[in-house]
This record gives structure tokens, sequence and C-alpha cells, in this order.
């Protein structure tokens, strides 16, 4: 019955196009609703537009207790489908063979469908510890939604034992990922008719300096460390990934944006790495620049962040998810996760959910059918992990 009803769920949820440009509320509010029907209460924490929203719920454990226990965390947003060659509606989940096809089936609908599945289950079995479901938006674009949630639940005192965020991962534990941090760079010059290229200073020449300064830190992480063999990029990368500028073939640019990230080994301080950027544009390039325009400027600004995970391998949620997963491996991924959110709020946290990586954000992404019966299997057993007195 249980696993009928999580294919019932996927069906749902991937029905809903919840592309991070979207709103996720007719999701939410179908989700909401049918945990109410089950006389679970669902709390939503909404985007500070209305727009959107995070939703938190707990099956308490049977004495009524609301503290301690488990966090299941996912993620409802997708990427979107634009141009991509799907062979069949990316919103209508659809089996071929034994994978099922549709936005967000790996990532990560799939977790949070069996998650849901099996609330009806999970409120019989008699547990002493919670269990708690916390659903977000905006993962996507730069983690914006959860901390939203996490602040609000940190501010009233809520405690947690412990959080898997149900990413694809094959249902193997990651237990570290590299942080991420996304910056948006306006340079300022001063346009002027290319014949007179002096009474000018040009944007995207500017901005390249910076571009080419951005490319030499990263070379330098690449050559010096520190390093973390157990990831498959082991240094901190950067990159510059976008960039805008100009108007005609004959005009001076006054101005050029462009968008970097870099992405830091957990431990490597985020701030030091931004302070070398920021150094570079107040100690060499904008007296370089003003030299050619007094009102020059270079204007740099935070887009989306998410801190990097390293969970605690004597944390005794890592070491009940490597036994329920029976897998010991040390296992550490270069794609960003909510995971360090909440390891951040003091919560440990690992990372553990059905299908593959690989899968994510392409065309035709699909999960198997094996892997949401191996997570229905592992949330049951860890739900049970919770008729102890602790994990």
């Amino acid at each position: 019955m249980t696993w009928h009803n999580s294919l019932q769920w996927l069906q749902a949820l991937v029905a809903f196009d919840t592309t991070s440009r979207n709103s996720n509320l007719a999701l939410i509010h179908h989700v909401q609703g049918a945990l109410d029907g089950l006389g679970v209460q669902a709390e939503l924490f909404h985007s500070p537009d209305g727009a959107k929203a995070n939703l938190f719920a707990t099956l308490p454990a049977q004495d009524g207790g609301m503290q301690g226990g488990v966090v299941l965390s996912g993620h409802t947003d997708v990427v979107p489908v634009d141009g991509q060659p799907w062979s069949s509606d990316p919103f209508t989940l659809t089996q071929r063979g034994d994978r099922l096809y549709g936005r967000g089936s790996c990532d990560m609908k799939g977790f949070i469908a069996v998650a849901l599945a099996l609330v009806p289950e999970l409120l019989a079995l008699p547990r002493r510890q919670p269990l708690h479901l916390a659903l977000s938006y905006d993962e996507e674009v730069g983690c914006m939604g959860a901390p939203v949630m996490i602040d609000a639940l940190v501010r009233r005192g809520a405690r947690f034992d412990g959080c898997v965020v149900g990413e694809p991962t094959s249902m193997q534990v990651v237990v570290a990922h590299k942080g991420i941090n996304v910056y948006r760079c306006r340079v300022h010059g001063r346009a002027a008719h290319s014949s007179l290229t002096p009474r000018g200073s040009n944007a995207i020449e500017h901005a390249a300096r910076l571009i080419c300064h951005i490319r030499d830190l990263a070379e330098a992480c690449a050559a010096n460390g520190p390093y973390d063999e157990c990831f498959d990029v082991p240094f901190t990368t950067l990159t510059t990934n976008e960039i805008r500028g100009g108007i005609a073939v004959n005009t001076i640019p006054d101005l050029c944006e462009f968008s970097y990230e870099f992405r830091n080994l957990p431990g490597m301080s985020p701030q030091r790495i931004q302070a070398q950027i920021d150094r570079y544009v107040r100690e060499q390039l904008l007296p370089r620049m003003r030299r050619e325009h007094e009102g020059a400027r270079i204007d740099i600004e935070p887009v989306a962040a998410a801190p990097a995970l390293e969970a605690a391998e004597d944390a005794a949620i890592t070491q009940l998810v490597r036994a329920l997963a029976a897998d010991p491996a040390t296992r550490k991924v270069a794609y960003g996760t909510e995971g360090g959110l909440f390891q951040q709020a003091g919560i440990p946290t690992v990372v553990c959910g059905p299908g593959s990586i690989e899968q994510a954000h392409k065309p035709d992404e699909y999960v198997e059918l094996a892997q949401l019966q191996a997570c229905e299997h592992f949330l049951r057993r860890l739900a049970q992990s919770l008729q102890g007195d602790g994990i």
C-alpha cells in the first residue's frame, strides 16, 4: 500500500511546475491539505513577497513531544526545462521500464514523495522521538528559502537531534560538500566614441582585469591547495560564468556586468576568499580606473550563498544513517545542498536520498523504481530507530 502511495505522491508532485521562477504555493498547499487530513498541522514560512513558502511539519512522539528527533529535508523547486529535448511531458510522471521520468523525479521530489507516503504508517508507529518534515523553496537558485524557515525555528528554541537531506546520492551517505558563493559585479566606467578612446574608461577591459585576477586565484588554489582528496575536485574552485557589456562596436562601454562563483572546501573561509578579490579592486583596479575617470566605481554584491557541510563522524545521525544505508565509505561532493544551513544552525546533518545526481537537471530526468523502494526501506527503518531513547 505504501509503495503505491509513493508513486501517487510522486505523480502529484511532478505535476506541479515548481521551476524556481514560479511560485511553489500550489504544491505546498496540496501537501498541507493532505497532512491536515491526517491530523498533522503544517506551518508555512513564506518568502518576503509571499509568493513562495517553506513547509514544516512534526509527527510528534507518542507522548506528544515535539523537541528533538530527526528532520527530513527536501526542496520543492526544480530547474527549468527550457530548450531541453524531452521525450515526454516533463511535468507528467512517465514510466518506461524501471524508470520514472519527469522534472524533479530525481532532484528531489522522489525523496519527498516517499516521505509523504509513509506519514500514515509513521503516525501509527510508537516513537519516543518526533520526526519532522521540512520542505523548502528556491534551493536551486542559491538556497534562498530554507534560511527563512531555519532561522524562525531556531529563534523559537526548536531543537533537533539530526537532519537527513534527501538529495540524490543513490542512497549512499554523503558526509561533506563544498560551499557555494555567488556574486554579481558591476564595473562602471565612462562612455566615449571609440575614436576618442582617452576620453573614456572602458568598463569591459577593466572587468576583464578583475576576471583574470579571479582566474589567477583559482589557479593558485589548484596549485597550492589546501586539498581534500575525498572530493572529485579536491580544491576550492573559482569561475566567472556570465558577462554582459557594451552597446556598439564603436562605443567605449561605460558598464560591464558579470557574475562569478567560488566553491570552497569545508573549513576554508569564503570571507577570506572574497576579501582577496575586494583587496585587488580597492588597491589596484580602482586607482587605475580613476586615473581615467574620477567617477569610476565597482559594485560587488552577494547573490547567493550556501555554506559547506562536513558531518562529524562521531555524530549520532552520521552513525545511524551509515548503519541504515550499510555504507561506511567517506563520500564528499562538489555540488551544494541545504545541509550546510542546518549544520550552521547547530543541527548535525548528512545527505542521503534516492536517484543519481548524474540525472539531475538533464532532459529526461528520471529516478529508478529500485531507488524509491530503497528510500522507503531506509526511511521506515529510520523512523523505527526513533523508538529508543535517542538516535
